[in-house]
């Protein structure tokens, strides 16, 4: 069989990456991030920075960026000086490794031939799977639109060779008609040697493919290296080199086959408490946690009853295990019925994560955090994933979005807040009003903190405050508005005292040249 491979490039993916997380908690890569990409003029651009030596540069930069000249490589100050409002975050290789790991996970779903090519590349042997999907080229439309949808900027290519494949997605200035002209047509670099290698065949004159293919391989070797030939030689596809695929780890997935049907309730417990102790063994060997496990009853007249529970933390405890399905059978409005009895039972844990060895306590009690992860388990099975939530910190400096609430099951490990520091009194009230009370301010100054306030018809006369402090507003959200919650506009908050020794956080939405006539609000009320 003629192997052919398909290659994703992702140009962009640390700053496609953040916006994903920005948007949304990206868990399983299914959901399109809440906010697009920006377009150029709409948002400053974005770059990440790395120290090289003494100095900090660029290691990556979104699209607006690179429209605007700013490439890796800079310096801080340079691309600082060429624009000033760029926005800049640290490099993270491996929040962007682990990304790329997913990616090749989710394109399996194509091919089982699938291996991440660092820092941003995925290649897949399309040869025998492609005809499900209508052919090489619909196969391609389909993950380009899979990729878009993730809000990721994908360039795609196909080849012989998976070297090709890369050269042709990462070098060829559109899709190629004729790949063989095509590679001849790419620059020295998609060879991929270093900087030397290829700064040394431009000055002989080498620009590309096709003049290093005009030349002798032995030239070619004794001059620049044997590497050199072999990276040719596998671009034109005159060697082949597969692929090594990611492995494909067997599924969590545990059966019992009866020869004659099991109705009594006994019988059924038992099968299910040894399916458990070999799914712990099984999870155990792996250095896994069950997350989410599911039940099948198959029953002898072909209807199947399906139970399934999620826990708040990795585990692989079947009495733990066994308390939260009795708790999620005892939820079920219809009991289950046996009818004629099970021909087969099946436990299935399709999500699981690492779990480590605890120490447990000298004295022999659970920790507090294992108590409330049992509990948290038990009512979010009795009540549903969406009855119980719980307030987690969420980064955003804005703070009605400093906090999220999501289901309690969801959050594996506990999270700290953030302190005050100590002997200081809090940054933020302990109440916030959603959305932010307007109040009635008279100033000193227009620009200056508050000197008296009205708010619900009562007038306060200001006896202390503390401020301002500035808050920018994200520009990523900036949609034109002018409302406390629909961003655009800067905040400067006053912590204030009135006369009566009552405590409140006001802040005026907008500066006097962002706005002709800035409104101020109540955001908040301290103890």
């Amino acid at each position: 069989m003629r192997r052919r491979y398909l290659a994703l490039w992702f140009p962009f993916l640390p700053t496609d990456r953040w916006r994903i997380e920005q948007g949304a908690s990206g868990e399983d890569l299914v959901a399109p991030p809440c906010a697009a990409p920006p377009e150029t003029g709409s948002s400053p651009p974005l770059a990440f920075v790395t120290r090289v030596g003494g100095a900090l540069r660029l290691a990556a930069v979104d699209r607006t960026a690179q429209r605007l000249g700013i490439v890796p490589g800079l310096t801080l100050a340079d691309a600082r000086a060429r624009h000033p409002d760029l926005a800049v975050a640290d490099m993270d290789p491996e929040a962007d490794r682990h990304l790329l790991q997913r990616l090749a996970r989710r394109c399996q779903g194509w091919s089982p031939l699938v291996t991440p090519v660092p820092p941003d590349a995925v290649v897949l042997d399309s040869a025998g799977s492609d005809h499900l999907f209508g052919g090489e080229a619909a196969l391609a439309g389909l993950v380009e639109d899979s990729m878009a949808e993730l809000g990721l900027t994908c360039r795609l290519a196909r080849a012989d060779t998976p070297e090709a494949a890369l050269a042709l997605a990462r070098h060829a200035p559109g899709p190629a008609t004729d790949e063989g002209a095509a590679l001849r047509a790419l620059p020295v670099a998609a060879l991929g040697l270093d900087p030397e290698a290829t700064l040394a065949l431009r000055r002989a004159g080498l620009k590309t493919l096709g003049d290093c293919a005009a030349r002798p391989a032995a030239s070619l070797a004794a001059r620049f290296g044997a590497g050199a030939v072999t990276a040719l030689r596998r671009l034109l596809g005159d060697e082949a080199r597969p692929i090594a695929p990611m492995a494909q780890p067997a599924p969590l997935r545990f059966e019992r086959r009866f020869a004659e049907p099991i109705a009594h309730e006994r019988a059924v417990a038992a099968c299910f408490h040894d399916l458990l102790q070999e799914a712990a063994g099984a999870l155990e060997r792996r250095g896994l946690g069950g997350r989410r496990f599911r039940l099948v009853l198959l029953r002898s007249d072909g209807a199947r009853h399906r139970l399934q529970i999620e826990t708040g933390a990795p585990t692989r405890d079947p009495a733990l295990v066994l308390r939260l399905f009795d708790e999620r059978i005892g939820t079920l409005a219809d009991p289950l019925d046996p009818g004629f009895g099970y021909d087969s039972i099946v436990l299935g844990i399709p999500l699981a994560e690492p779990l480590a060895a605890v120490q447990p306590a000298l004295d022999g009690r659970e920790s507090a955090a294992a108590v409330l992860a049992e509990l948290i388990d038990r009512l979010s099975t009795r009540l549903g994933p969406g009855g119980l939530l719980r307030l987690v910190p969420h980064d955003s400096h804005i703070p009605e979005r400093g906090q999220q609430a999501v289901p309690a099951s969801q959050v594996s490990a506990p999270l700290r807040w953030p302190a005050p520091p100590p002997g200081e009194p809090p940054l933020r009230p302990i109440v916030l009003f959603d959305p932010p009370q307007p109040v009635e301010v008279i100033a000193e100054v227009p620009d200056g903190p508050p000197h008296r306030f009205r708010w619900r018809r009562q007038l306060h006369e200001v006896r202390l405050y503390e401020g301002p402090e500035r808050i920018a507003a994200e520009w990523w959200r900036r949609r034109g508005g002018e409302g406390p919650g629909q961003g655009g506009l800067t905040r400067d908050y006053y912590r204030i005292e009135d006369a009566h020794g009552h405590r409140y956080w006001l802040f005026r939405h907008g500066l006097y040249d962002e706005k002709p006539a800035p409104r101020w609000y109540m955001h908040g009320l301290f103890a």
